[in-house]
Order: structure tokens, then C-alpha cells, then sequence
């Protein structure tokens, strides 16, 4: 069934590209008015293409409406003023999607964790620190929404070895975090879940897979 998002509000951080992207664009295909949101302002932001104004665009042309915000998600007042601004023109929110995640290039490396340069715990601020900063700012919006739900992107490396210790922490850690979060939200017909994805062709899984090991 074709779900009408019209009126909806939706906020969808690391938007730029990828999953985030996808989602994003995937809303506004119901119509849904969403918030996109990463650092990529122009090309050569990230070494990775894309940028929130041209997934803004496509939420735009997929059918709903895309507006671009920029938002290093490694700070929190930004995070804040982001909440605050869907307050001001919207006063509500109805979907948040926890995606946002620093990602650094080693995390993809052979090698045992101690092997590898201490950056990547960078993913402990920018993916589960920063999903908590970003629910937390948008939850009395949800509330005022009426009903909403919190989705937080995650996938089986909470629960088996995926590029080390750090991102499986990160993985269980956003999946608790979900399901705390759902008792809090219980009586206010809010929603908090945690999404397992399966493989998507991104340009940073061609980079994992390009690295696995052989054998």
C-alpha cells in the first residue's frame, strides 16, 4: 500500500548520501517534509560525492520536500539549534532516523583492533552519542507531533563481528539505546526501534569489501 506521508515531518541525519540518502529520498516519495542533514555543504566537503542540497533536491523530486540543513553531528549545540529550527518552522516532528556515523577509513583495515589508530572510536561521538544527543532534542517534538516513532540505523554487527570491537560496541549499544528508549516513549505513542540493514552498495561498503580478507 502506498503510505501518504503528507504532513508529515521527518529529520534523517548523515543524509548527504548512502542509506541516509535513501531514506530520505524514500520519504519524500510519500510526500514527507524532511530535514536533510550531514557536513557536506559542496563538493570536496568528503571525499565521498554528495551533498545535503543535492539529496535535498531529490527528496524534492521524488515527491515531497527536502530542505537542507548543515549539521556536524560531532556537536552539540549544533545538533540543538538543528531541533530548534524544526521547531520554529514546523512546531513538530513525527520521524527521526538516528544516522549519522564517523566512519573513518582505518575502521575498514585488516588488522586486530590494536592495530589500528585510536580514530576510530570517533564512531563512539558520531553514531551513538550522537543518536542519543539528537533523540534527545527531538523527543518533546515527537510528543507534540501526537505520534512518532525514532528509528535508528544499525545491522547484525551488534551481534557478530563486523570490523572490530568498535563497531559492534556501537551497533548493540544504538540497539539498547532503542528499546530503553521505547519504555520512556510508551504512554506518548512514540515509537523507538532499531533497523537492521542488510548489505547496501554504498561507497563505503565497496571499500569493506574490497578489504575483507582473503579466504
Amino acid at each position: 500500500m502506498n503510505q501518504n506521508l503528507k504532513g508529515i515531518v521527518a529529520v534523517v541525519t548523515g543524509s548527504s548520501r548512502g542509506v541516509g540518502r535513501g531514506i530520505a529520498v524514500g520519504l519524500g516519495l510519500h510526500g514527507a517534509t524532511v530535514y536533510v542533514t550531514g557536513r557536506s555543504a559542496k563538493a570536496g566537503d568528503s571525499p565521498w560525492p554528495g551533498t545535503v542540497f543535492e539529496a535535498a533536491e531529490a527528496v524534492t523530486a521524488a515527491g515531497g520536500k527536502g530542505i537542507p540543513v548543515i549539521c556536524d553531528f560531532d556537536d552539540d549545540e549544533q545538533i540543538k539549534q538543528l531541533f530548534k529550527q524544526v521547531e520554529r518552522e514546523q512546531g513538530k516532528l513525527h520521524i527521526l532516523v538516528n544516522n549519522a556515523a564517523a566512519l573513518p577509513p582505518e575502521l575498514y583495515a585488516h588488522g586486530a583492533f590494536w592495530q589500528k589508530s585510536l580514530d576510530v572510536v570517533a564512531l563512539l561521538d558520531v553514531g551513538l552519542r550522537s543518536s542519543y544527543i539528537a533523540s534527545y532534542y527531538a523527543a518533546p517534538l515527537l510528543l507534540r507531533g501526537g505520534r512518532g516513532v525514532v528509528v535508528n540505523t544499525s545491522t547484525y554487527g551488534a551481534s557478530s563481528y563486523i570490523h572490530g570491537p568498535i563497531y559492534g560496541a556501537q551497533k548493540a549499544g544504538i540497539d539498547k539505546m532503542a528499546c530503553d528508549m521505547a519504555v520512556d516513549f510508551r504512554e506518548h505513542n512514540v515509537a523507538s526501534v532499531s533497523y537492521w540493514f542488510g548489505a547496501v552498495a554504498t561507497e563505503r561498503l565497496q571499500i569493506a569489501v574490497a578489504n575483507l580478507p582473503p579466504g
